[in-house]
């Protein structure tokens, strides 16, 4: 969906990896290698998005480090397309809300660190029926194109896991108040 928005595929990606998850942050050759490109290939796009204001751009010793501009006005927009391009947010809207009790839902692995591996790695929390959750899991990943692979946990479980999802930098898409991230 992106790619055809946004005609260079090094943009697409950086957009996806900045504003699906931002507390991303990244440098140039890390996204170079990362992305199988030249480092100018992704330089000139990465200064693009920079002088656009989308991109922050702080130096790290002697790296520039990249992030999404979260106090860019276009930056939840920008947040939800990323979100839709990868179908997380037909996750979220046919699988959690059909669920019952589910109290938190998170995005880890490489879809939280915005990259798109077709892999969404999805955590829930609460009272949830694993069947019926393999069952639409099914269903929306032959509407996304993705598998999904799911972990549910209790509360408990989620307590003592807390500091690896951090680590993770799980992505939250969901919270008990119906809010999502």
């Amino acid at each position: 969906m992106l790619e055809s928005l946004i005609t260079s595929k090094t943009r697409a990606r950086l957009l996806l990896k900045f504003f699906l998850n931002p507390g991303t942050s990244a440098y140039l050759r890390g996204l170079a290698d990362e992305f199988g490109e030249s480092t100018n290939g992704v330089r000139v796009e990465l200064n693009r998005l920079s002088e656009a204001g989308l991109l922050e751009c702080a130096d790290e010793g002697r790296t520039k480090v990249y992030r999404a501009n979260t106090a860019h006005p276009l930056f939840p927009e920008l947040q939800r397309i990323a979100a839709k391009t990868l179908g997380i947010d037909q996750v979220v809207e046919q699988v959690i809300r059909r669920l019952g009790n589910v109290e938190m839902a998170f995005v880890t692995g490489d879809y939280a660190r915005g990259i798109d591996s077709g892999l969404i790695d999805l955590v829930l929390v609460g009272e949830i029926d694993r069947s019926y959750f393999d069952h639409l899991s099914d269903k929306i990943e032959k509407l996304i194109g993705r598998k999904i692979r799911g972990l549910i946990l209790t509360r408990e479980e989620l307590s003592r896991l807390k500091g690896r999802l951090e680590a993770e930098n799980a992505l939250l898409l969901w919270d008990g108040d119906g809010k999502t991230g």
